[in-house]
């Protein structure tokens, strides 16, 4: 009878531990992590290249894959790559910003990737065209 109840406490005790981890950090899978999630140009001439390239690592166990960029507006355009990374690898996402447009700007990138959860991260570019 001893033995059945040290059991059943010992399984209770496990089971509680387990309740109590922290969320994910049991799950595995694919983890994106981009070193800096905005890029400010400044003051630029109007009808200049302005672009510029965020890093984008994969700091989970899986690959990642980025299915799709969406940009804010038309005037801004950027370029993934959907060949998958592997954990532990980086890529790179160009975005280009149509500078014929004078004034300040704030735009964002949607990143959408294959996220156990759905969820998507933002890349942001200000600046201001001057003529």
């Amino acid at each position: 009878m001893k033995l059945q109840i040290r059991f059943i406490l010992s399984f209770l005790l496990f089971f509680a531990i387990g309740a109590n981890a922290q969320p994910g950090s049991l799950v595995g899978g694919p983890q994106i992590s981009i070193d800096n999630p905005l890029h400010q140009f400044g003051l630029m001439k109007q009808g200049s290249d302005i672009s510029c390239v965020f890093v984008v690592k994969n700091t989970g166990d899986q690959p990642l894959i980025i299915s799709q960029c969406r940009a804010s507006c038309g005037c801004t355009t950027p370029k993934c790559d959907p060949t998958p990374i592997a954990p532990g690898a980086s890529t790179e996402i160009k975005v280009s910003y149509d500078s014929n447009r004078l004034g300040p700007f704030s735009k964002s990138i949607t990143i959408f990737w294959n996220s156990s959860d759905g969820s998507t991260n933002d890349i942001v570019i200000t600046g201001d065209v001057q003529p």
